[in-house]
């Protein structure tokens, strides 16, 4: 049939064309049909050419907008790894921190503890002491006026005392001074003479170390009684003097050892406060890194379907394209060449 119609045409090419004639009409009618076929052709051309320039800066600007969230979430990720570990640190500081500060307020409180205990002892044997020596005063002072009246009967009581313990009692008999007195004498006594006895690495003696100077108490009873009077009050002054300065000493290491520990309570709250403040922000930064990695990972993932379907669509276009032109060009062979 197409060779047909092609030795028709060639036949209808050969013979002389008469103006009007049919054959000339079909022959104008071919001609016509033949530029509309080209014309086509050339506007499909054209179409597709700017299609395919219109593809191809679809696919730059998304290429170009996928790269950029890529780098986006690579760095993002980044951060969130780095804000992440800063978290891990604080958390690591903060831990110890909170560890030191509380071992320097329990010493601290221990110190203050025991700082209250010694002050309150101190005070007790201050006042105790204050006490023994006003009374050593008192009786030494009142035997020294007792002394004029020699050949009162409270004079001949101490003049017959083997010792301090009966001086006292012979004193308490007389009303010099009062029971309480006299025993707060007599333990003093013992207790100065047990730290005589420790000095001279000695056994302990009894009281009657505190005997008269001459052999008993003799003549000389009232003025040995009043010399071991002084050399106690000369001991307990001593001996107050002594925990008055270990008290001021232990004050005085107990203020710097607490103005230590209240300084590094005052750094480790403000290191401690720092390290929160830090981890806060690290915690912040993380989750908007998170928030804004999320996000970007959306975009991409949508770029990435956008330019999937756009090739697809695209290529499909292309081979839609190539097969128009081909059946075209088919087309054209059949009826101005025939089927070579």
């Amino acid at each position: 049939m197409k060779m047909a119609v092609a030795l028709l045409l060639l036949s209808l090419a050969a013979a002389p064309v008469a103006t009007g004639s049919p054959v000339s009409k079909v022959i104008e009618m071919l001609s016509d049909l033949q530029a509309k076929v080209v014309a086509e052709g050339e506007e499909s051309h054209s179409v597709f050419a700017t299609f395919s320039e219109w593809c191809e800066d679809e696919a730059r600007q998304l290429g170009f907008q996928i790269k950029t969230s890529q780098g986006e979430v690579a760095s993002l990720k980044a951060t969130i790894e780095k804000e992440a570990s800063s978290i891990a640190a604080y958390e690591t500081k903060i831990e110890e921190l909170a560890a030191e500060l509380a071992l320097d307020e329990a010493d601290l409180k221990a110190a203050s503890e025991i700082r209250a205990k010694e002050q309150n002892d101190f005070a007790a044997s201050d006042k105790e002491l204050v006490e023994v020596i006003d009374t050593l005063k008192r009786a030494t002072a009142i035997l020294t006026r007792e002394m004029a009246k020699i050949g009162s009967a409270s004079m001949l009581q101490l003049q017959s005392a083997k010792s301090l313990e009966q001086a006292l009692s012979a004193m308490v008999q007389a009303s010099m001074i009062s029971s309480t007195d006299a025993s707060k004498l007599s333990s003093l006594a013992q207790t100065m003479q047990q730290s005589d006895a420790e000095d001279s690495d000695a056994g302990a003696p009894d009281a009657a170390v505190y005997q008269g100077h001459a052999d008993g108490m003799g003549r000389e009873a009232d003025g040995g009684i009043i010399s071991v009077l002084e050399d106690l009050t000369s001991k307990a002054e001593a001996q107050l003097d002594g925990l008055r300065k270990a008290e001021t000493s232990s004050l005085q290491n107990f203020q710097v050892l607490a103005q230590n520990l209240k300084d590094e309570i005052k750094n480790g709250n403000a290191d401690l406060a720092e390290a929160k403040k830090g981890m806060s922000a690290s915690g912040s930064s993380k989750a908007e890194a998170e928030g804004d990695l999320a996000a970007t990972s959306k975009d991409l993932a949508s770029d990435e379907d956008t330019k999937a379907g756009l090739h697809a669509n695209c290529m499909e276009k292309a081979e839609t394209f190539e097969a128009e032109q081909k059946s075209r060009g088919e087309d054209q062979g059949q009826r101005w060449g025939g089927d070579k």
